[in-house]
């Protein structure tokens, strides 16, 4: 038991490691203490209000614009900002945010959105607002990343791999201050999704006056060290790989949806320490537990299992840009050889269904007429004989370092394929980074040859799958792939300006077709996913969009 004085000198002296930014060696040991103080023994009502959330992983960083994981959206998007339009939590339904409303014109080319009053940027050690949210930070946001000779993004180059996924880039002509809570995005051609994209994590809106802050310092680069956001928690320290740490946001201008007094990520890699952590009470929620553990959590009378089917893919990508993976007849070679069940049954322990195409089958437009190649490593072989290689080739194979929705364990699904790919002759060499390094390397260098990747759906349309994975635009971004066909780029490209669901659906049913011709990457599951959860935290819901949110979330 703490006595009293020990209390005060732990409050004390977190009080003392929340303000120190960022945090040396000396005060982040000082922070450990504390935190291990404040959760073993809560001292006050605050503390009984801290809720411990085991993360697999740290973040790339807390720009939202500048990243695509969820790893990193947890960390920033979901905790710090918001979007003009969010997701209602638990449901793919859109919902107005930092935009009480918005208007469409006919033509599908002019979103005009009206902006909430009232709304405070956090104050933090870094940053003292002296102005409410407005015009200015929505234009400040979405012009650094459509204009490359923005004085911000010229002081801090930065790429933008989801703006540019999209097709923003291209598309998006002007944005217009109408007035202070009016702004006008104008784009070049229909695009029917726009508010569902605007309404993903990227989209994230920053404050135009701390930008010019790190400006007239000299110090940009900290907007993806240091965020301010208008959301439901301030960032208060993080130290890679071990905590971040946030605060209530008091002036949340949704108050009911803030019912925490701490939120604490406890970076946790190894999924097995995490089950350990929320059983001994040291965290409250984890994320992905490996499937042979379900069990575990399921008899643990103090812990529940959240579930639900993810809207989500697991598949290995093939850099169509490398030989001799630019052969169609190769790609589909090491297709045929994959043994798809057996993965099903080793990594996900059955709890996973079989994927044949590039997007779940409750997502609306899937074929349901497209079928696999048969699993056949005879005929793959000879397939690779009649292209040329009858004794196989090298190949590097890419494997994730943490789990995924989508992938509870890369390393063993890695071995498993490169197994499968010696038996036809090909020699796989798997190689591994750290999360941040492994999506860095694979969206803007593309050395990899074959690459484990996935995706959970950001906004429940079928672009989202098609268009972001697999367009022409997403080359240098989240198309892994490197592929761009002509042809099926054109059928997302019509898809995206017709607001008749049917039309949209033969187009995105064609687009699947072409997908299973050439074969630019094969899909091997998708994952039904966990989020296990102490029976202390209510409020909690499963996202389809694989996100943790704490929003609306309390401790009993």
């Amino acid at each position: 038991m703490i006595n009293r004085s020990l209390k005060q000198s732990a409050l004390a002296l977190r009080r003392i490691a929340l303000a120190s930014v960022p945090l040396s060696i000396a005060s982040f040991s000082l922070l450990v203490l504390v935190t291990t103080l404040s959760i073993s023994a809560p001292v006050d009502a605050a503390g009984s209000k801290t809720l411990v959330f085991c993360t697999e992983g740290s973040p790339a960083g807390f720009d939202p614009g500048q990243h695509t994981t969820g790893t990193d959206f947890d960390a920033s998007s979901n905790a710090v900002y918001n979007e003009l339009v969010e997701f209602r939590r638990g449901t793919l339904d859109l919902e107005p945010a930092l935009a009480t409303s918005w208007d469409v014109s006919e033509d599908q080319l002019t979103y005009t959105f009206h902006l909430r009053h009232g709304v405070k940027f956090h104050t933090t050690a870094w940053f003292k607002p002296t102005r409410d949210f407005d015009a200015d930070d929505v234009l400040f946001t979405f012009n650094r990343m459509l204009n490359p000779d923005d004085p911000f993004r010229r002081a801090y180059p930065s790429s933008f791999p989801y703006f540019s996924d999209l097709g923003f880039d291209k598309n998006l002509d002007r944005i217009d201050k109408v007035d202070d809570y009016t702004v006008r995005f104008q784009l070049k051609q229909p695009d029917v999704i726009f508010v569902r994209n605007v309404a993903m994590s990227f989209a994230s809106i920053l404050s135009a006056q701390y930008a010019a802050q790190l400006s007239a310092a000299h110090r940009e680069a900290d907007i993806n060290q240091l965020p301010v956001g208008t959301g439901p928690f301030v960032f208060r320290s993080y130290q890679k790989d071990a905590l971040i740490r946030y605060d209530a946001n008091s002036d949340y201008w949704r108050p009911d949806d803030v019912k925490l007094a701490h939120l604490i990520f406890a970076i946790t890699p190894d999924p097995g320490v995490r089950v350990q952590k929320l059983a001994s009470g040291e965290c409250q929620v984890s994320a992905y537990p490996r499937p042979a553990d379900l069990d575990v959590i399921k008899r643990n009378p103090d812990l529940t299992l959240i579930t639900g089917v993810g809207f989500n893919v697991g598949f290995v990508a093939y850099n169509t840009q490398h030989a001799p993976l630019d052969r169609v007849e190769v790609r589909r070679a090491l297709d045929m050889a994959i043994d798809k069940p057996a993965i099903i049954k080793a990594v996900f322990a059955g709890n996973a269904t079989t994927a044949t195409n590039p997007m779940p089958p409750s997502q609306w437009s899937y074929n349901k007429q497209l079928r696999d190649a048969p699993y056949d490593p005879a005929k793959a072989k000879a397939l690779l004989a009649q292209a040329g290689f009858p004794n196989g080739f090298d190949i590097s194979l890419w494997a994730m370092p943490v789990q995924r929705p989508y992938n509870p364990n890369a390393q063993l699904m890695a071995q498993l394929i490169q197994q499968d790919w010696a038996n036809i002759g090909v020699r796989a060499r798997i190689v591994s980074y750290e999360w941040g390094e492994y999506n860095r390397r694979a969206k803007q260098g593309g050395e990899h040859d074959a690459i484990l990747y996935g995706w959970s759906g950001d906004n429940g349309d079928p672009d989202n799958w098609l268009g972001t994975l697999l367009g022409c635009d997403a080359v240098h971004g989240s198309n892994v792939s490197k592929w761009c066909d002509p042809t099926f780029d054109a059928l997302i490209v019509k898809a995206r300006s017709s607001s008749d669901t049917s039309v949209r659906t033969a187009l995105y049913e064609q687009a699947q077709v072409i997908f299973k011709q050439q074969v630019p990457y094969t899909p091997i599951a998708h994952s039904i996913v966990s989020l296990p959860a102490s029976k202390r935290v209510k409020g909690l819901v499963f996202s389809p969009l694989g996100s943790h949110r704490f929003d609306g979330v309390w401790l009993e």
